[in-house]
């Protein structure tokens, strides 16, 4: 009992309470850390949105999900094709990161370090307001930090000098966890009550390096959440249950501030649409040399009928009205770093784990409203986890007032 109690406080410790980076632009500052208070939002009191019909838009949502196996991105790292940046643009943007940095006891133990994360922030940035000048974007403050920008001769600030379509409005880290939440510009006044939410399921059960950052928040008046996880490794047969385990944990133990007029959702399953991403790190049931086979001749759908995730879904016992897309495309884990071979695979090569091909990379969905138009893979070899990525269309509720 008292190891655990050690390890929770030193969760409490590791990540800081609720407090989540946003941009808010102002004359003197770029990026603010705000406190997931009840009252927290980016537009007018509820009181003004009440005692109103509904009517519905819809929106175009990008969910993004990468182990990038703690590798630290550089300027060149390119993110441009897993955000598709030359196709439509969606309208909210979700990332989510597993692995920001190497998940030795250390890092696991002090979550303090923002730079990785500002760093992938940065790039989010660059990727997704492509028409503004590199040179001008380099000059900005990165994301994360709070400072002030040498102001013009007109006296504003270079930051509100440079136009952008997306903002950041949540950016959360938890040791190697990171979800990042970009939203169109002329979207942001209508979002509210902005909220983090963080569960340990790693050591004890309860420190960083495994677990989930959730964030929510309401857009008109529809409200969302988005769960970016990375549960319990292991490709031994039954190491499945202690993912669903995490995955019981990081339902249960999820929760948000319920407003001031104490109408906001709580837990995750409460909210109207729901998107879990992430390294979920189920595996395929069946023997490695028959996995390799299947995957060489790239039978998907024999993979799939022993994939343990799958098998959740279809049971309902774990992810009960759950939903996920229909895959298409090889598994996105183990590869070698910049190589387009699995690991295990080379003739003569001595490993302990060699780690059978998987579908670790998943974005599942729960709640009405949600269709999915793309459920795809990138082919970065950044790292040993291809990345993956998921557009849906979101109906949304809008008072017809605000409408168009």
């Amino acid at each position: 009992m008292l190891p655990r109690l050690v390890a929770n406080k030193i969760l409490r410790m590791t990540l800081g309470s609720n407090n989540f980076v946003a941009d808010f632009p102002s004359d003197t500052e770029t990026l603010l850390e705000i406190t997931s208070l009840d009252n927290t939002s980016l537009s007018p009191p509820d009181s003004i949105f009440e005692h109103h019909k509904d009517a519905h838009s819809f929106y175009r949502i990008f969910v993004g999900t990468w182990n990038v196996g703690g590798v630290a991105p550089n300027e060149e790292t390119d993110i441009e094709d897993w955000l598709d940046t030359c196709g439509t643009p969606c309208d909210i943007y979700v990332l989510g990161f597993q692995e920001i940095v190497p998940l030795r006891a250390l890092k696991v133990l002090v979550n303090g370090n923002n730079k990785i994360s500002m760093k992938w922030n940065s790039l989010i940035m660059e990727a997704l307001n492509i028409n503004i000048p590199r040179g001008e974007i380099k000059r900005r403050t990165e994301v994360g930090e709070i400072q002030n920008l040498s102001p013009r001769k007109d006296g504003k600030s270079i930051e509100n000098s440079i136009p952008q379509d997306f903002r950041c409005i949540i950016s959360k880290q938890m040791v190697g966890i990171l979800i990042s939440v970009w939203v169109r510009n002329d979207l942001r006044p209508y979002i509210r009550h902005p909220s983090v939410s963080c569960v340990g399921c790693g050591f004890m059960g309860c420190l960083g390096n495994k677990g989930s950052v959730s964030v929510r928040f309401r857009l008109h008046e529809t409200s969302f959440c988005f769960v970016c996880s990375h549960l319990a490794s292991g490709g031994r047969e039954g190491d499945e249950k202690h993912r669903n385990t995490d995955v019981v944990d990081i339902l249960s133990r999820t929760s948000f501030p319920r407003g001031s007029s104490l109408h906001l959702p709580q837990k995750i399953l409460d909210h109207d649409q729901v998107i879990f991403l992430g390294d979920l790190n189920y595996r395929i049931s069946l023997p490695e040399s028959t996995t390799r086979l299947l995957v060489d001749r790239r039978e998907w759908n024999a993979l799939l009928e022993n994939d343990q995730l799958r098998r959740e879904l279809i049971n309902g016992q774990v992810f009960g009205g759950w939903h996920e897309g229909k895959i298409n495309y090889a598994p996105t884990y183990k590869y070698y770093p910049n190589s387009d071979a699995y690991f295990g695979c080379i003739q003569g090569e001595n490993s302990e784990k060699k780690r059978a091909p998987a579908w670790c990379d998943r974005i599942i969905w729960y709640g009405k409203g949600l269709k999915q138009h793309l459920y795809a893979r990138s082919e970065s070899k950044f790292s040993d986890h291809r990345p993956v990525k998921a557009i849906f269309t979101s109906e949304v509720n809008v008072l017809p007032t605000l409408q168009g």
